[in-house]
């Protein structure tokens, strides 16, 4: 089965793309969503993000408290390193559990959806890479609107990301996302080229 990685930076449109590719039937693994789900199910990840960030981490429900963490460790790259180092780690052990159950299905390839896939080196371990690019007016805007934050949050996120077109030199299919290009069409033809490529890996 082959492995593929969508990303891209901050209100590129991954999730939107990655929508498209489930209705295909394709399996996507979700890593924002599922790292959020494992800093509050895994007691020794919750642990040690208490210990680094303090209470205030969790809400009094002992849900995450994302917001809170997204302020602080967006402007504090030494905070956002360890909270990093605690949570990928435990997110890519998921991952490959979760890859393993979708070959074993017999799927011909599934999805890793994460931003952070050049950053923490995960795209190493995949066998394609499909980056989402929009221009950054348009990305600004779509945070902004989305999360209701300020252009200054928004940029503070940025900041963590590899520059777009550094991801976009290492993308083995790029998706133009800003709107005047159709997005099913692109997933579609991505789509077939990947079913034959896993074709062609079984051969």
């Amino acid at each position: 089965m082959l492995r593929v990685g969508v990303t891209g930076n901050i209100g590129s449109g991954k999730t939107t793309v990655c929508r498209i590719f489930e209705s295909m039937m394709v399996p996507v693994y979700y890593a924002d969503a599922r790292a959020k789900a494992l800093m509050v199910e895994d007691e020794s990840v919750q642990q040690a993000i208490l210990e680094l960030l303090g209470p205030q981490a969790y809400l009094p429900d002992g849900s995450l408290n994302s917001a809170w963490i997204a302020q602080r460790v967006f402007n504090n790259s030494d905070l956002l390193r360890q909270l990093n180092e605690i949570v990928h780690p435990v997110v890519h052990r998921d991952l490959q559990a979760w890859f393993t159950r979708q070959e074993a299905i017999g799927h011909p390839y599934a999805i890793e959806e994460a931003a952070l896939l050049f950053e923490s080196g995960a795209y190493q371990l995949l066998d394609k890479i499909i980056v989402v690019v929009a221009p950054e007016p348009v990305r600004l805007q779509r945070v902004m609107a989305r999360d209701g934050v300020s252009e200054a949050q928004v940029r503070a996120r940025m900041k963590a990301q590899w520059p777009e077109g550094v991801k976009a030199g290492q993308a083995d299919y790029l998706i133009v996302n800003d709107g005047t290009h159709p997005l099913p069409e692109q997933v579609a033809r991505i789509h077939q080229q990947l079913i034959h490529e896993a074709k062609a890996k079984l051969n």
